[in-house]
């Protein structure tokens, strides 16, 4: 199952426990990198650019909740919840 990510406009609740501020991600990616390497050997990376990424998954943080008990809501500014349940909890 695909994970659907946030945009602008929305962002995920647990369905469970109604948290809205934290969450577990697993995640993907590939990136390019330039790679700046001293005459010592010691390198820095100069320039990163994501080539691809992917979310593989996604848990409530408070209980555990994870895949269709994450759900996908509306921000405040775009009609949605305004206030965390989990607040007190951090």
């Amino acid at each position: 199952m695909a994970v659907v990510l946030p945009d602008a406009l929305s962002r995920w609740r647990c369905g469970r426990c109604g948290n809205l501020t934290r969450f577990d991600v697993v995640r993907s990616s590939r990136a390019r990198e330039f790679w700046h390497l001293d005459l010592g050997g010691e390198v820095s990376v100069d320039e990163t650019e994501v080539v691809a990424e992917s979310v593989e998954s996604v848990t409530c943080r408070w209980c555990g909740a994870e895949g269709a008990e994450i759900e996908l809501v509306p921000r405040p500014e775009a009609g949605g919840p305004t206030e965390d349940p989990t607040a007190s909890q951090a």
